[in-house]
C-alpha cells in the first residue's frame, strides 16, 4: 500500500508531521509504521500541545520519590516506609460513545497504572460532568457512566470512596468522565516502567488481544461528531474479573524478583508499551507479533500494534527466568508470552511470521523524545467581555429566601449524589472510614499502620470559564482545603485537563491561564503535580466545554484518630464561620440556576487568605478546639449548614450579616471560608486563639428545627428528604413522563 499525505491525513497526522515523519526515518513509513506514528504522535499520548506549558508546574520537592512523568503514576513517601502511588485519568470519549464500557475501562485503566508499580489500589474517585438531568441523553449517559463505574469497581474490589458530579449543558454532547486511583506501596518494592538489558525477554502478560479499541488514541484526540458513533469500534471491552487476576499476579510475579520492568498495554496498546519503555531504558526490542495471544484470528500488524484490548500488561525479565514468570501467571490462568527480546540498537523491530512488518527509532515516537511539540496561539475569550460588565445590583434579592433554598438544595449539582455512590461498593476491603463519618476528603487508613489518607478530587467548572486563572487556584485550594478540614497535610496532585480544540485560541488562552493559576496554588501549598492527563477536543456543536481542570488530592494523616468530621455533634454548640464573609453571588448555583445568569465574575479569593485559613483550621484539629469542619463551596453556607446537620438529624438557629445581602449571606459562594461547631465550653479558648484572624459567630445547633433570622424554615429531616431524594426523585418524574407520553 502506497503511503501519502493523504493517508497520514486519515490517521489524523499534518502534512507537517508526515514530512517530520519521512525526515526521522530517512525514508517514507510503511503504512505500519504510519499506525504507530499516529497513535504515538497523537495528543492523547504525545501531549504535543500542552507539553511545553505542563514543565511549568512545580513537578519535584515535598515527598515525591520520582519526578513527575517518570513512571505510570505519582509515588510520594508517607514513611513507615511505605509509599502512596496516585494518578488520574480521562475517559471522555469513549463514555460519550458507550457510557457503561467507556466508564468502566477507565476504571480498569487508572487501576493498573497503579499495579504496574507495584503498588495494591486501595482507593477509587471519580469526576464526572453532564449536560442538563431533564433531557433524555443526560439520563442515559448518567445511567451508563454510574453503572460501568460501579460494576467494574464492585468485581475488581477496590471502594469507590469519593467524587463529585456537576450538570451543565456545555457538557450535553461530551460528557466528562475522570477516574482516579490510589494505591499503596512499600519503599523498594516499585517496579519502573523500564526496558534493559540486552536479551532480556520481552513478554506480553494477561488478556488476549483483540479488536476493540483501536484507534483509540487517535479517537480520542479529535472533537466528537454526529459521525462519531461509527467509530464505535475504538471504545474498549473490560473483564473485572481478568483484571483482579492480573493485579494478583503482577503483585506476586514483582515478588520473585525476575521483573526488570512492566508497563500496562493503554493508549496505543502495544506500540505504546514497547516504545516508552525502551526509550526509557535507551535500548530497542525486536517483537515476533505473531507470538501475541489473540482472541481474533488474522489480525494485521497495524492492528496488533494498536488494539487498546483491556487487561494486558508489557513485561521484560531477567533471561533465564522466564519460567519463575510464566509460572505465576499460570497459576492465575493468564496468558503469558515470550514475544521478543530487549536489543541495544534502540530500534523497534516488529516481525509477523518472520517477516519485518516495521522498523522504527524508538526514541522518535515518544513524548520527551522526538515527539513534536507545539505552542499554540492563544487570546482572551470574546465572552469574558461580557462577565466583566456583570453588576449584581440588577438581581433582585428574593422575597422569599426559603422557597429560593428549596429550589436551591435540590438542584443535581448540589442535591445529594446517593442514587449514584449507592451502586458503588464503598466498604469492600473495610480501608474507608467516611461512611458513616462524613468528612470533606474520603479518609481511607493504612492497614498496619495508625496512618491514614485524605482523598479528593475537586474542580467547579463554571468558576474556571468565568476566570481560568483565578478558578484553577481555587480548584487546587478546594481540594487543600477539604484534606485540611478531614485532618490531613496536603500532600500532592494529580490532574486531569479537560479542554475543547487547543487549535482554537480562546481555548488555548483558557489551557494556558488554568496551568499558570494551578503552578501558582501548588507551590503555595507545597503539593508538587506528581503527572496527569491532559484531554483536548472535548467539544459539541456549539462550542468547547467549560474548562475542567480536575484536581486529584492526596494529603495524610499521621494518626487516623486525628481525622475531623463535616457533622455537627450536640444541640448548643456554637457555630462560627472562618474566613472573610463577602457580598458575592459571582458564579454561584444560585446566580447561574435560580437567576439564569451566565455570565458573572469568579466569587471572591485570595490565595493567600486561603493559605492562612486552611494553617488556621489545621492549628485548631491538633489543639482539639472544633467539634467539625465543613468547607463553604457549591450553595453557600445555608447548604453547607444543612450538610453538617444531616447526619445527626441536628438543625440550625443562625443570623446572617447586616451589612450584606441576604441571599449573598445564604447562598454566596465567596471561597476560603469554613464553618466549625464549637462546644460551649471551649468558646474563650476558641476565639483566644484566633487572635486577629477574621471570624464570625452566626449561631448554635438545635435539636433539629432550623431558623434563620428569627424565621421558622422547617426542620432537617424536612430538608434532608428534599436534599436526600431530589436527583432520585428527577429521574421518576422524567420516567414517568415518558411512559405517559408513549401511551
Amino acid at each position: 500500500m502506497e503511503v501519502t499525505v493523504k493517508t497520514a491525513q486519515q490517521l489524523r497526522l499534518t502534512e507537517e508531521e508526515f514530512e517530520l515523519i519521512k525526515k526521522k526515518l530517512g525514508r517514507t513509513p510503511n503504512f505500519n509504521e504510519l499506525c504507530a506514528f499516529s497513535g504515538m504522535w497523537s495528543e492523547h499520548c504525545s501531549y504535543k500541545n500542552s507539553i511545553k506549558w505542563l514543565k511549568t508546574l512545580p513537578r519535584e520537592g515535598g515527598r515525591m520519590l520520582v519526578k513527575a512523568g517518570e513512571e505510570n503514576a505519582g509515588l510520594m513517601d508517607i514513611g513507615d516506609g511505605l509509599g502512596v502511588v496516585f494518578k488520574i485519568e480521562s475517559h471522555n470519549h469513549p463514555s460519550a460513545i458507550e457510557p457503561f464500557q467507556g466508564a468502566a475501562t477507565g476504571v480498569g485503566g487508572i487501576h493498573r497504572d497503579i499495579f504496574t508499580m507495584g503498588a495494591r489500589p486501595i482507593a477509587a474517585l471519580n469526576s464526572l460532568r453532564f449536560g442538563k438531568l431533564e433531557e433524555d441523553k443526560t439520563q442515559h449517559l448518567l445511567a451508563g457512566v454510574v453503572h460501568g463505574i460501579g460494576h467494574y469497581g464492585n468485581c475488581f474490589g477496590v471502594p469507590t470512596v469519593g467524587g463529585e458530579i456537576y450538570f451543565d449543558q456545555c457538557y450535553h454532547t461530551n460528557p466528562l468522565v475522570n477516574a482516579m486511583s490510589v494505591g499503596i506501596v512499600k519503599n523498594g518494592e516499585t517496579v519502573s516502567a523500564t526496558a534493559l538489558g540486552k536479551g532480556n525477554p520481552v513478554m506480553f502478560v494477561g488478556s488476549a488481544t483483540g479488536k476493540d479499541g483501536i484507534g483509540g488514541a487517535s479517537f480520542a484526540s479529535a472533537d466528537i461528531t454526529a459521525e462519531s458513533t461509527q467509530e464505535l469500534p475504538a471504545v474498549q471491552v473490560g473483564d473485572p474479573f481478568q483484571e483482579k487476576k492480573l493485579l494478583e499476579a503482577c503483585l506476586e510475579v514483582i515478588q520473585t524478583g525476575a521483573v526488570v520492568g512492566m508497563q500496562d498495554m493503554g493508549a496505543a496498546g502495544i506500540i505504546c508499551s514497547t516504545a516508552e519503555m525502551s526509550a526509557k531504558g535507551e535500548v530497542g526490542m525486536r517483537i515476533d507479533l505473531d507470538k501475541v495471544p489473540t482472541r481474533q484470528n488474522n489480525m494485521k500488524t497495524w492492528e496488533l500494534l494498536l488494539s487498546e484490548s483491556q487487561e494486558r500488561m508489557l513485561l521484560v525479565a531477567t533471561k533465564g527466568r522466564e519460567e519463575e514468570v510464566i509460572n505465576v501467571f499460570t497459576k492465575w490462568d493468564l496468558p503469558c508470552s515470550v514475544i521478543g527480546e530487549v536489543t541495544e540498537d534502540g530500534q523497534l523491530d516488529f516481525y509477523m511470521n518472520g517477516e519485518l512488518e516495521a522498523s522504527l527509532p524508538a526514541y522518535e515516537l515518544v513524548l520527551g523524545g522526538g515527539a513534536p511539540q507545539y505552542e499554540r496561539e492563544f487570546k482572551e475569550p470574546a465572552y469574558l467581555a461580557a462577565i466583566k460588565e456583570f453588576d449584581p445590583s440588577t438581581v433582585k434579592v428574593p422575597d422569599n429566601l426559603k422557597a429560593a433554598a428549596e429550589k436551591l438544595i435540590q438542584l443535581p449539582s448540589i442535591a445529594s449524589k446517593k442514587w449514584v455512590y449507592n451502586q458503588y461498593d464503598s466498604m469492600v476491603g473495610t480501608n474507608n472510614t467516611s461512611t458513616n463519618a462524613p468528612t470533606d476528603a474520603a479518609i481511607v487508613i493504612v492497614k498496619g499502620t495508625t496512618k491514614a489518607l485524605a482523598v479528593t478530587t475537586d474542580c467547579n467548572s463554571r468558576y474556571v470559564y468565568a476566570d481560568p486563572y483565578k478558578g484553577t487556584m481555587m480548584a487546587v485550594s478546594e481540594a487543600a482545603r477539604n484534606i485540611v478540614c478531614s485532618g490531613g497535610l496536603p500532600l500532592g496532585v494529580t490532574n486531569c485537563l479537560n479542554f475543547g480544540n487547543p487549535y482554537d485560541p480562546e481555548v488555548y488562552f483558557q489551557f494556558v491561564q488554568a496551568i499558570k493559576g494551578m503552578g501558582e496554588a501548588c507551590r503555595k501549598f507545597d503539593t508538587p503535580v506528581t503527572g496527569g492527563n491532559v484531554s483536548f477536543y472535548n467539544q459539541n456543536p456549539d462550542g468547547p466545554v467549560y474548562p475542567t481542570p480536575t484536581i486529584g488530592m492526596v494529603g495524610l494523616l499521621e494518626d487516623v484518630a486525628t481525622k475531623m468530621t463535616l457533622d455537627f455533634k450536640s444541640e448548643g454548640d456554637i457555630i462560627y464561620v472562618l474566613g472573610e464573609i463577602t457580598n458575592d453571588i459571582n458564579s454561584s448555583q444560585y446566580l447561574s440556576k435560580l437567576c439564569n445568569v451566565d455570565y458573572s465574575p469568579a466569587p471572591y479569593f485570595d490565595l493567600e487568605k486561603e493559605f492562612l485559613l486552611q494553617q488556621k483550621i489545621a492549628s485548631l484539629i491538633k489543639e482539639k478546639l472544633i467539634l467539625s469542619a465543613h468547607d463553604i463551596s457549591e450553595g453557600g453556607l445555608f447548604v453547607t449548614l444543612c450538610e453538617s446537620g444531616f447526619n445527626r438529624e441536628l438543625g440550625f438557629s443562625i443570623s446572617t450579616s447586616n451589612n450584606i445581602r441576604k441571599d449573598a449571606s445564604l447562598f454566596g459562594e465567596g471561597q476560603s471560608r469554613v464553618v466549625v461547631s464549637v462546644a460551649m465550653e471551649y468558646r474563650e479558648a476558641f476565639e483566644a486563639t484566633l487572635n486577629n484572624f477574621p471570624f464570625q459567630k452566626i449561631g448554635v445547633v438545635t435539636s433539629g428545627e432550623i431558623v434563620v433570622d428569627g424565621d421558622f424554615w422547617g426542620s432537617i429531616d424536612w430538608w434532608s428528604e428534599k436534599y436526600d431524594n431530589a436527583i432520585e426523585n428527577y429521574l421518576l418524574k422524567e420516567e414517568a413522563g415518558s411512559a405517559l407520553s408513549s401511551i
